[in-house]
C-alpha cells in the first residue's frame, strides 16, 4: 500500500468504523462492512490523489457499500428463499429498486443546478457554510476550525442561510414549483 493510502487509512480508520457501527448497529458486520469499503479504496487506488475531499469520497463509498450489502441479504434473507412456489410475480420484483430513473437523474441534476445557482445569490460567508456542510460533509466542528468561530456560530450560520435560500427560492415562481415538494 501507498504512503498515501496508509495516511488515508491512519486518518480516517476510527470515522470509517463508527460510521459502518452506526449503520449497521452490529460490530462484526461493522467490521465486514469497514473491510469491504477499504478493500474499494485500496483497488481506486489510482483515483486517490485526484480525491480533493477524502472523507466525504470515503463516507460515499461507505454508503454506497452498505447499500449494496442491504440489497444483496434481503434477496438472500430467508424470507426471500420461502415464497410459495405458485407466486406469480417474479421474487426479485419484491425488492425494492433503489435505482433512478433517467427522468430522475435529470430531474435531479436539474435541481441542483438551480439550487447552486440561487446559492450564489447568498452572502460568501452562508455559501460556504452551506457548501461545507451540505457538499463537503464536514461535521459542525470540523466547519467551526476551517473558519475559525465558534460551534454556535456555524449553527446560526446554517439555519440563517437555509432560511435565506429558501426565501431566494420562493421568491422565484418558476423555481419554487420545481425545487420546493407540494
Amino acid at each position: 500500500m501507498n504512503e498515501l493510502l496508509t495516511n488515508i487509512y491512519d486518518e480516517y480508520n476510527r470515522y470509517i468504523y463508527h460510521l459502518c457501527l452506526k449503520l449497521t448497529r452490529n460490530q462484526n458486520e461493522a467490521e465486514d462492512l469497514m473491510q469491504e469499503v477499504w478493500v474499494k479504496v485500496v483497488r481506486y487506488e489510482q483515483s486517490v490523489a485526484e480525491v480533493d475531499h477524502v472523507k466525504a469520497w470515503l463516507t460515499t463509498i461507505t454508503m454506497n457499500t452498505f447499500r449494496d450489502r442491504y440489497r444483496k441479504n434481503v434477496r438472500r434473507s430467508k424470507y426471500m428463499m420461502n415464497q410459495p412456489e405458485q407466486l406469480d410475480v417474479p421474487i426479485l420484483d419484491l425488492v425494492p429498486n433503489n435505482d433512478f430513473t433517467t427522468e430522475e437523474i435529470v430531474e435531479k441534476t436539474e435541481i441542483t443546478k438551480i439550487v447552486q445557482e440561487k446559492m450564489g445569490q447568498l452572502d460568501s460567508i452562508y455559501q460556504k457554510t452551506l457548501w461545507y456542510f451540505y457538499v463537503d460533509q464536514f461535521s459542525l466542528a470540523e466547519i467551526s476550525e476551517l473558519m475559525k468561530v465558534s460551534i454556535g456560530t456555524v449553527k446560526s450560520r446554517l439555519f440563517r442561510a437555509k432560511a435565506r435560500l429558501k426565501e431566494i427560492l420562493l421568491s422565484d415562481n418558476g423555481v419554487a414549483e420545481a425545487v420546493l415538494p407540494a
